[in-house]
């Protein structure tokens, strides 16, 4: 028996002595519906599958003792500030486990956490849900630096939430050391701090050469971070790199897992990524550091979301092989496949060079960038060396080529590659270029028969692992997140009416105002998903009376539609805002949309602004369409509160459509993400199609900017008219910023100034087709 990956029992039985009763229903109904009171030190007794404890004196006097074959029942309910430390040594036929009294039964909420340190110890069936870990770890396979867990085995639980309510302030959720330990069937989802969501440590040689497993798990969607730390698994660290792990990761479903750059961040040697499924995930399995890895049969399910990756190739010995990657819109290090350049004699926290890569018989379908010698700059100029790509299979339906080569690819040799379209030059002897005829299989990956009897791509007979034979099959897995207008819509024809509504408004609730105008004197709090409708476009008028009109509280997320808002009626004083975040930490994103919308005369008083972003807060979209803002003496979009240059910033993608700004003393939007860190996406900005006249020219505007962009990573300004502005600033400040501004007219305006802070020459943004007047 390998003794790091036995089997234990998951059905939990009841005991004639337990006289409390036993929750025979349905997890999901709650851990408080077993009648079980775990506050009650009455409550103990001899369970068929060990002792039931009822609270944390009875656990912590049980906890005292273990000798192997023993285990530990907790009692279904609700365990507040519970830090468990689980500890003893077992033997592989006799191991120690502490298990919930039915799975999912055991709630452990507040404070809490669990440490796991000794010899073949299980843990089953626990939930950590509304709290986080006083520490900087939920599940930690040690107790101290000292005593370590080995051929140990957490298997069944679910941390759902479980975060930090400071959002920069890093934990992680599942961290192993020790040797021989295994992480299985369990089920992590919406991690919102920064921090990775699980770590494998080797920061000491009794975690070095560990041969973890981590299998079968669901890792369930992880909302952009925008910021580094966003990981949801890492191996090792650069420290540690050049140490091999010998970790295993298979068969885990990563579910829209969108935190950065690095879905899994590889940074130690000899680990396998197996069969594991990428679905709808920004970012990439990347191989960070560490030499000698194996990555194999793998499936990235993109689905054509943006930033969608696949496999990120950088330093010695990786084979990556009969892996499956479909509909990936990645670019640059998110690139759907990407081998980087190194950094020559590298230090061991940058680039080591890519030598020997083996890279066969992988499929690329539709995939929009594979990168070759990536990063290529005056730092990373070590191209790759003694490398292979053979018997792969790259198809694109668009007829575009993929490939995108930075520097020299003379040290990568491409042989019996099939692809639907021509390669360049330096790698057209390597494929036989044909037209392609996929079908989609019973496996759900589409195949070639060319292909197949080339023994060309991944096999037909690879098979993804099914979401539904990850995590548990006793807590759901995570839906889609609710959206604008897709609950009850709710009627208001007063202010009163307005404020009750907000107030009690669900998520994803419509409240319709009725034909009229609406005073409004008092600050409405946006706690849900709430949309507020005209009930024919801008037949409502509201007056803000107060200096803020609405506050979005952590958690929500607001859209106006087809309504005019005036601010004639706001106070006399300077610096009203129409629309902010909540002043307090925010843990979770937001979203703001303003569609057929005239917002005017916000001018009583010198700096009035739209929106104003709350310090460390994040919008995953604004969205602003069809919509009219006039007289404005601040700015519409103010999202530069991240001055301290962390690679932090407000907003993740901003898109302006077809709207007018006119008279408007501030700027229409200040973008701020500093910093040189290359881990996020963002920020994106677009506004196409919109006219802007005598905006930026006041005299409290420093940006002394129309549009103030740094650090943006995306921009598109694209048949616009700018009529007596200031210019557009632009700052290229860290990656390969993609800027593009085409075919405006700029009529008494500067024509855009695009700066590169960092990368010397010439400017990488495309501007054409733009007129001065």
């Amino acid at each position: 028996m390998n003794a790091s990956v036995f089997s234990v029992p998951v059905l939990v039985t009841c005991s004639l002595l337990f006289v409390a009763g036993c929750n025979t229903t349905s997890p999901q109904a709650g851990a408080n519906d077993a009648g079980t009171d775990v506050t009650n030190p009455s409550i103990q007794a001899a369970h068929s599958d060990g002792i039931l404890v009822a609270n944390k004196k009875q656990f912590f006097k049980q906890a005292e003792s273990l000798k192997a074959g023993d285990t530990i029942v907790l009692a279904d309910g609700v365990w507040e500030d519970f830090e468990i430390l689980f500890k003893g040594v077992g033997t592989p036929e006799k191991p120690i486990t502490l298990k919930a009294q039915t799975n999912g039964g055991v709630v452990l909420s507040g404070l809490s956490n669990l440490r796991l340190a000794g010899e073949y110890l299980v843990v089953e069936g626990l939930v950590f849900k509304d709290g986080y870990s006083p520490t900087g770890e939920v599940v930690s396979f040690k107790e101290n630096d000292n005593n370590l867990a080995y051929h140990s085995r957490v298997t069944q639980v679910v941390i759902d939430g479980f975060s930090n309510p400071d959002k920069f302030n890093s934990d992680k959720w599942v961290v192993m050391y020790g040797k021989h330990n295994r992480f299985d069937h369990s089920h992590l989802e919406g991690k919102s701090n920064a921090g990775v969501t699980m770590a494998v440590r080797l920061n000491t040689k009794d975690s070095q050469q560990n041969h973890h497993r981590i299998d079968h798990n669901y890792f369930g969607p992880r909302p952009i971070l925008g910021s580094n730390g966003g990981e949801t698994l890492r191996i090792g660290t650069s420290k540690y790199s050049l140490s091999d792990s010998f970790t295993i990761v298979e068969n885990n479903y990563f579910d829209r897992c969108n935190g950065e750059v690095e879905i899994i961040s590889n940074k130690s040697g000899k680990n396998q990524f197996l069969n594991n499924v990428f679905f709808e995930s920004r970012g990439t399995l990347t191989l960070r550091h560490g030499n000698g890895n194996l990555v194999e049969g793998n499936v990235f399910f993109g689905n054509g979301k943006h930033h969608t990756g696949g496999i990120r190739i950088i330093n010695a010995d990786q084979t990556v092989r009969n892996n499956y990657m479909e509909g990936l819109t990645g670019i640059r290090f998110g690139g759907g496949f990407t081998v980087m350049n190194g950094v020559p004699n590298s230090s061991i926290n940058r680039y080591h060079q890519v030598n020997n890569a083996k890279i066969d018989n992988n499929t690329l379908v539709n995939l929009d960038n594979i990168n070759l010698a990536a990063g290529s700059d005056a730092e990373r100029s070590a191209t790759p060396i003694n490398s292979s790509f053979a018997n792969n299979l790259v198809v694109n339906n668009s007829g575009e080529n993929p490939f995108k080569i930075f520097d020299d690819v003379s040290g990568i040799s491409f042989k019996n590659n099939l692809a639907s379209q021509l390669p360049q030059d330096e790698l057209a002897e390597g494929f036989d270029v044909k037209d392609i005829e996929l079908v989609r299989g019973e496996n759900g990956l589409l195949q070639s028969k060319q292909a197949q009897q080339l023994e060309v791509g991944a096999p037909a007979s690879l098979n993804p692992t099914l979401k539904e034979n990850t995590g548990v099959n006793w807590y759901d897995k995570a839906g889609l997140p609710i959206d604008f207008d897709s609950g009850k819509t709710v009627s208001v024809s007063s202010a009163d009416e307005l404020y009750r509504a907000v107030a009690e408004a669900e998520s994803g609730s419509t409240i319709l105002l009725k034909a009229g105008s609406y005073s409004l004197n008092k600050q409405m709090q946006v706690k849900s998903v709430v949309t507020l409708k005209a009930e024919s476009p801008r037949s409502v008028t509201l007056y803000p009376m107060r200096s803020l009109m609405i506050e979005i509280e952590d958690g929500g997320s607001l859209k106006l539609d087809g309504l005019n808002i005036s601010g004639k009626k706001s106070p006399d004083s300077a610096g009203n805002v129409l629309i902010r975040n909540t002043k307090l930490p925010t843990l979770f994103n937001h979203k703001l949309a303003i569609h057929n919308t005239h917002i005017t005369d916000l001018n009583v008083n010198h700096s009035s602004h739209v929106f104003d972003a709350g310090y460390r807060s994040l919008a995953d979209n604004i969205d602003i369409t069809d919509s009219v803002f006039q007289n404005i003496t601040g700015d519409v979009l103010r999202l530069d509160k991240e001055q301290d240059d962390l690679g932090i910033y407000n907003a993740e993608y901003v898109t302006i459509k077809n709207s007018t700004f006119s008279n408007i003393e501030g700027a229409i939007a200040k973008i701020y993400r500093g910093g040189t860190d290359e881990s996020t996406f963002g920020p994106h900005f677009t506004l196409t199609d919109s006219n802007v006249s005598n905006v930026g020219k006041g005299k409290r505007n420093k940006s002394k900017s129309s549009i103030f962009l740094l650090g943006v990573q995306q921009s598109l300004i694209s048949g616009n008219t700018f009529v007596d502005s200031k210019l557009v600033t632009i700052d290229h400040t860290v990656g390969e910023p993609q800027t593009q501004i085409l075919n405006n007219t700029f009529d008494s305006t500067p024509l855009p100034e695009v700066t590169e802070t960092f990368t010397k020459g010439a400017s990488t943004a495309t501007v054409k087709g733009n007129q001065s007047k």
